[in-house]
């Protein structure tokens, strides 16, 4: 049995507060990170949020203890969107004709053609780009937040930015790559 600490007046226990200021803190940080790895789509990088949040809550105290809380949460985030994806009713789903209004929150404040392009790429591949480019986190530390080896870390940046260079020189219905665009990811892969 674990011996929690409850927080005088509030009802809370010592857990709920510090799960709460790691929230308040974090949170916005985690949906960036989540629609990068969705391609922009702002409504499943909500619902990623959301489930990587209570499956941070459930696992607090093995979160508190990790070496490094923030590879602990980017693997936590890249296994709800695998799983996410394996779901039998995201597989059913079907595209309708008229769009909902969309929230504040989830206004396109990204690079629409950088958007289309990492949409494009398949959701391992993408999480290897955004951590290693976005977060500018070395292979061994993408690794870790992938769970796997170095090498596939490698091969699968190595094949995203050959994969990557390719839509961004392709026009999208009516939208033209900016040169600044192709240019940061002709430099960055020839970086990696």
């Amino acid at each position: 049995m674990v011996n929690v600490k409850r927080n005088r007046g509030s009802g809370r226990t010592e857990r709920d507060e510090q799960f709460h200021d790691f929230v308040a803190d974090r949170r916005g940080h985690l949906f960036h990170t989540a629609r990068l790895l969705t391609a922009g789509d702002a409504f499943l990088a909500e619902d990623l949020v959301q489930t990587a949040l209570t499956k941070l809550y459930v696992s607090w105290a093995a979160f508190r203890r990790a070496d490094n809380p923030d590879g602990y949460v980017r693997r936590v985030l890249v296994n709800v969107l695998t799983d996410e994806r394996s779901r039998v009713w995201r597989r059913l789903e079907r595209p309708v004709a008229d769009i909902p209004e969309r929230s504040g929150a989830a206004a396109d404040d990204g690079d629409p053609e950088l958007s289309r392009a990492l949409q494009e790429l398949p959701p391992k591949m993408r999480a290897a780009v955004v951590f290693r480019f976005f977060y500018d986190l070395d292979v061994a530390e993408t690794a870790e937040a992938l769970g796997c080896s170095i090498g596939t870390v490698k091969s699968q940046t190595a094949r995203a930015l050959d994969k990557l260079r390719v839509a961004l020189a392709e026009p999208a219905a009516q939208v033209r790559p900016s040169r600044d665009v192709i240019q940061r990811f002709q430099q960055q892969g020839m970086s990696s």
